[in-house]
């Protein structure tokens, strides 16, 4: 019989961490990095987007799917890529995501034709869906409940909500060099933390059980159908009612209820029902999924503004999203401080204030606007309120959650956040479309000199779009004060989660 320790109360064996504290550093090093190479990835091809397509003559018609290929593989395939990680080994089931995410990294920067680019884009999806949840239960395994773990929760939910920001930098510096470098620079990161990951990660105890193939089928389809339907109507220009829009959207919905019926009479559920069923994680989850929502459409929309009604460079408006990447990881690091001292609800509540109140500023834009006077101040105050947000909704998502249990908690945790991102797009996507095609012809009876009525127009747009975001926003902020009741001393002594790691 094999011995088990708790993470939560023993410390590594010497022989396999050696010194505890330089080694929990490390392995929080490698955690972040994986996480922040996949958050990143999502916005990184952005900037390379216009050079991409010109070098591979890709069509405007199939230029969406540069991302949506992307995002399909990765929304679809997260509640399996966790539990895989729950029954084959987190540590195992991280490192094979993770070099299969470089792999794909290499060949879509070989990529001579947009098919090869687009199927590389699909396999970095499998590899981020693998990846991003382990990763985020490796941090249960290898750290121990209270101050430790929650400064790891801290630094992880600071990569999630800076990886935007981040991407959208680095993409327009090697855009500068090569678009190919956008997928290059993955490589040597993922190869390297794969390397270490052996040495400064604790695997986990694989569970016994089996794959719940029908659960499987019918998540995997059902979540690739609703993000491919959301991802048609945010980023191919059609409308709702479109056969390739809304089909796709019922039918994912149908085979999520289907996926849901499924888990609840099955024995060895990809979804087990305790997951979803309590109440603290399934605020935790409704939240997300709007905060999702809401940052996703954020930066969309502020990035065309900036580029386009400003008239920013790429490398220029990657860098105006740098205060929001310094924002956002101290507030994260103060949030993980005072989490074992203030009840979670009252930080994220807090949190969701200051997002809300930066919605409304992006609202007030208007087509000769200024960065430093009109923009600056608001990206501050929401890169605190989303730093806030992260990090107790992240341990509060995965609080008390049975060892067996940890990757597809975590695997639900980022569903929610891609499946709102793509909902967040499609949405706040057609408000903007309609607002901006409505008043083109305002601003001329208004008076606005012809050459300025598109910009005029095109700023309605993404302020009517802020206007309904800064609408969801407050009402994500409400479920997180009357809905979060967990205390803080309940996730200082919160042990349960803790995950057990082979002795030899």
């Amino acid at each position: 019989m094999s011995t088990e320790f708790s993470a939560a109360t023993q410390p590594p064996p010497d022989d396999r961490i050696g010194n505890r504290s330089r080694h929990l550093g490390l392995a929080l090093v490698l955690i972040s990095a994986a996480q922040l190479m996949v958050v990143l990835d999502a916005t990184i091809v952005n900037i390379a987007t216009p050079e991409l397509q010109t070098d591979l003559g890709v069509s405007l018609s199939n230029l969406s799917w540069v991302q949506t290929s992307y995002t399909i593989a990765f929304g679809g395939l997260l509640l399996l890529g966790g539990r895989m990680g729950d029954l084959l080994g987190r540590r195992k089931v991280f490192m094979g995501g993770v070099l299969l995410f470089a792999f794909a990294s290499l060949l879509g920067g070989l990529a001579a034709n947009q098919e090869l680019l687009f199927a590389a884009r699909a396999l970095q999806g499998v590899g981020a869906a693998a990846a991003s949840p382990t990763a985020l239960a490796l941090i249960t395994t290898t750290f121990p409940a209270g101050p430790a773990r929650n400064k790891a929760f801290g630094v992880y939910a600071a990569m999630s909500g800076a990886g935007a920001a981040v991407g959208l930098i680095l993409g327009g510096v090697l855009t500068e060099i090569d678009w190919r470098w956008t997928f290059f620079v993955n490589v040597p990161i993922g190869v390297l933390v794969a390397f270490l990951a052996p040495r400064y990660l604790a695997e986990s105890e694989p569970q016994r059980g089996r794959f719940d193939l029908p659960g499987a089928v019918t998540a995997t389809l059902g979540l690739v159908s609703l993000v491919y339907g959301l991802s048609h109507k945010a980023h191919a220009g059609a409308t709702w009612t479109e056969l390739w829009t809304m089909g796709p959207i019922l039918a994912g919905a149908a085979l999520l209820v289907l996926f849901l019926l499924t888990e609840a009479r099955s024995r060895h559920a990809l979804l087990p029902v305790r997951i979803v069923a309590d109440r603290t994680r399934a605020v935790s989850f409704l939240v997300m999924l709007v905060v999702g929502a809401v940052m996703f459409a954020m930066f969309f929309f502020l990035g065309l503004y900036i580029q386009q009604v400003l008239g920013y460079s790429p490398i220029r408006a990657g860098v105006a999203f740098l205060p929001f990447t310094v924002g956002i990881v101290a507030a994260a690091q103060t949030a993980s401080a005072l989490i074992s001292r203030v009840d979670p609800r009252w930080i994220s509540g807090v949190g969701g204030v200051l997002a809300t109140a930066s919605m409304w500023g992006y609202a007030q834009l208007e087509y000769d606007s200024s960065y430093w006077v009109h923009l600056f101040p608001w990206i501050v105050v929401q890169a605190f309120g989303m730093g806030l947000i992260f990090v107790p909704l992240t341990l509060t998502a995965v609080s008390r959650v049975r060892n067996e249990d940890q990757g597809v908690a975590s695997a639900v945790l980022n569903t929610v956040q891609q499946v709102g991102g793509s909902l967040g797009l499609a949405v706040l996507g057609t408000v903007a479309a309609n607002a901006a095609t409505g008043s083109d012809a305002l601003a001329g009876a208004a008076g606005v000199p012809r050459e300025l009525a598109p910009l005029v127009a095109q700023t309605y747009g993404y302020t009517q779009a802020f206007t309904v975001g800064m609408v969801i926003m407050a009402v994500g902020t409400v479920l997180t004060l009357v809905g979060l009741k967990i205390r803080h001393e309940d996730l200082a002594t919160d042990s349960e989660a803790a995950s057990p790691v082979h002795a030899s």
